[in-house]
């Protein structure tokens, strides 16, 4: 909305190598709802055929390898969020990562983030141990997801899962009414997300939502 009321031509492609040309383009990597993801060799190969490429990787953190925001490169920006890994959304804080130091500071404008977002952030990207053990249990809690909803599998990330149901609104219904929340989507009557439960209480909630056994 921004760029278009600057008087930008704004596209959306479902293909990233559509982007090549663009003085602007984005990649959400892995992507949402799909959990689509480009390579590291294609980004950068995508890179030298744009302006600039933002890659926004606010559901990285769960499979680091993936992730461009080591790489030093012209062009290159790449966008992080605290929330959603370290389950701490209502800490505002997220992080843009570049080698142009100086259109960051011009892009980043007056918005400022609180002392205490900054400590907390620090603490716990500090904590190298609980992100380890927090990738391995993900990746175990993702299967048991799968295991229990048994719904055919479009796609998603470690950190939420895209399945195809016969209704999504009648089955987010039904999960609401036992206080669980998910997205359905207004392009598929059939799509429907997950996030991952975060505790063995709430897959026996959602198993019960289901009416099976944890």
């Amino acid at each position: 909305a921004c760029l278009q009321s600057a008087d930008w031509r704004v596209e959306q492609v479902s293909d990233w190598r559509a982007l090549a040309g663009a003085d602007l383009a984005g990649v959400v990597n892995p992507n949402n709802p799909g959990g689509q993801v480009v390579s590291k060799a294609d980004l950068l190969g995508l890179l030298g055929s744009v302006g600039r490429l933002v890659v926004d990787e606010s559901f990285a953190d769960a499979t680091p390898e993936m992730s461009v925001a080591g790489i030093e490169a012209p062009g290159l920006i790449v966008l992080r969020s605290f929330g959603k890994f370290y389950g701490l959304a209502g800490v505002r804080l997220g992080f843009v990562i570049g080698s142009d130091s100086a259109a960051l500071a011009e892009m980043a404008g007056p918005w400022a983030v609180s002392g205490a977002a900054i400590e907390i952030g620090t603490r716990a990207l500090s904590d190298q141990s609980w992100s380890a053990a927090t990738v391995a249990r993900l990746r175990d809690d993702v299967a048991r997801l799968d295991r229990l909803v048994g719904w055919p599998l479009v796609g998603g990330t470690a950190l939420f899962r895209l399945y195809r149901v016969d209704d999504a609104a009648a089955t987010q219904d039904r999960l609401a009414r036992h206080g669980i929340w998910s997205r359905i989507f207004p392009y598929s009557r059939h799509w429907i997300r997950l996030g991952l439960p975060g505790s063995d209480a709430e897959f026996v909630r959602l198993s019960q939502a289901l009416g099976g056994d944890p």
